[in-house]
């Protein structure tokens, strides 16, 4: 019984390791990003909004709350009783699991409205970091995919002065 319950506790384990939230960070790229070509586009922030950018729901959460479930439900009970809170715990696990992943995967964000030095205005939602703030002057990263974030340029900064922001 305690190799079981060891089993189950490495499962646990690299289930949840593998719930780790993706950065949604202007900072962070990931290895598929590195290397590869972006347009650049500039504008100035109209406007910022804090979001929340939900979690992730890749099944790992789930999984992992089902096995643990499965193996707390092993315990209760003899023959069918036993099936039963298997089977009863078991689907607990699973929908807890998923609420737990969402959760704990759930980031803070922001919408970012635009106005492009085109005249066309947009938004787009990125991580906290790095922060951009209304009248920031930004360059616009565009991946071939869509995706895109603003990162504040040194156009914002004058020579002997802090950022707008700070002013």
């Amino acid at each position: 019984m305690k190799s079981f319950w060891g089993i189950t506790a490495v499962l646990l384990t690299v289930t949840v390791a593998g719930c780790a939230p993706r950065s949604m960070s202007g900072d962070v790229y990931s290895r598929e990003r590195a290397q590869r070509v972006q347009t650049i586009e500039y504008g100035e922030v109209l406007e910022v909004r804090s979001i929340l950018i939900e979690g992730t729901k890749s099944g790992l959460g789930a999984l992992g709350g089902g096995v643990l479930g499965g193996a707390l439900g092993s315990g209760v009970g003899r023959g069918a009783g036993s099936t039963i809170a298997v089977v009863g715990g078991a689907i607990i696990g699973w929908v807890a699991g998923s609420a737990v992943e969402e959760g704990a995967t759930r980031q803070p964000g922001v919408e970012v409205t635009i106005r492009m030095d085109t005249g066309q205005t947009i938004a787009l939602v990125q991580g906290i970091d790095p922060p951009v703030y209304a009248g920031d002057r930004v360059r616009i990263l565009r991946h071939p995919d869509g995706s895109a974030r603003a990162i504040t340029t040194l156009d914002d900064l004058e020579p002997g002065r802090p950022p707008r922001r700070y002013r």
